[in-house]
């Protein structure tokens, strides 16, 4: 996830201006679904939700998540993100059990709700299908053209989501044409399962945070370490966050350098190989006397 200061004033623009045309997007939607009783369509606007939610995450990330550590939180503000990622994970699984629920409860119902599409309905569902293949084109181009890898990630997930889209107003059609009320309970299922999986791969992508989940195997560190000239051993590596955005190194270190202060130049020459390798890395790098060496 790219977080270049020089970048992230052209990306928070950017992502207000798809987190509103989103957000406009998921009330049409959802307007539709209430008027017409159609579940695919409630279902699909919290599909549309989740676009949100990722435009809303996008800017915790380049706003409150990616300021230097202060004397509060010494190991910086990711962690921020990933709780607000575990809550929107939180509300969309509820939102979806509900859907589900009631699409469960219609087909066993002896007397279901009739769910009445119409053209007018069937308009505004085209309509935030453009609006939705504008937001996928408009977040690739800004994302190359910033060259940020969270833009361009965001874009490939609403592409996505014009599919699901493009099937619900083919149900729709189904309903409007020929009234067929079980296209409905069939479509609505699936959205559903759709949206907790987009929910599933926002937290997946911040748990790490949460759980300190290893960022770099540690023989990638060692072998790192190791080229560089005066190391002659390491060992006890940790690891923790995410590659790109911020990873947390602990090792222990044996030189052969002869005093402290060249230590000190090989654990710096360190830092900078990791920083240029895997991105910004904090290395907290111990060096301990040659008689410590691993035999």
């Amino acid at each position: 996830m790219h977080t270049d200061s020089a970048y992230a004033p052209g990306v928070r623009r950017v992502l207000w201006i798809t987190l509103a045309l989103n957000v406009a997007v998921c009330a049409v939607k959802a307007a539709v679904g209430f008027a017409t009783g159609s579940l695919a369509v409630l279902a699909d606007a919290l599909h549309s939700l989740t676009d949100g939610a990722n435009n809303v995450l996008g800017l915790v990330v380049t706003r409150w998540s990616t300021p230097p550590p202060d004397r509060e939180h010494p190991y910086g503000h990711q962690k921020f993100e990933a709780m607000g990622a575990l809550a929107i994970a939180a509300l969309l699984g509820i939102a979806c059990f509900e859907v589900i629920k009631t699409a469960i409860a219609r087909a066993f119902d002896d007397t279901p709700r009739v769910v009445t599409m119409d053209a007018r309905g069937l308009a505004l569902l085209v309509l935030v299908l453009a609006v939705n293949v504008f937001v996928a084109w408009y977040e690739r181009r800004a994302g190359k053209r910033l060259n940020s890898p969270l833009l361009l990630a965001d874009a490939h997930h609403t592409f996505g989501d014009i599919w699901i889209t493009l099937g619900v107003i083919g149900g729709a059609l189904g309903l409007w044409l020929l009234n067929w009320q079980w296209l409905d309970i069939a479509l609505a299922v699936p959205v559903a399962g759709a949206v907790l999986w987009s929910g599933w791969r926002v937290l997946r992508g911040n748990l790490p945070w949460l759980v300190d989940e290893m960022a770099i195997a540690p023989e990638s560190i060692q072998q790192l370490a190791l080229a560089v000239p005066g190391v002659t051993d390491c060992h006890d590596i940790t690891s923790r966050g995410l590659i790109g955005r911020q990873v947390f190194v602990e090792m222990h270190l044996i030189t052969n350098a002869p005093d402290v202060e060249t230590s000190h130049r090989i654990t710096e020459e360190i830092e900078r190989r990791l920083d240029e390798r895997f991105g910004p890395v904090h290395a907290t790098i111990h060096v301990e006397p040659p008689s410590y060496a691993r035999r």
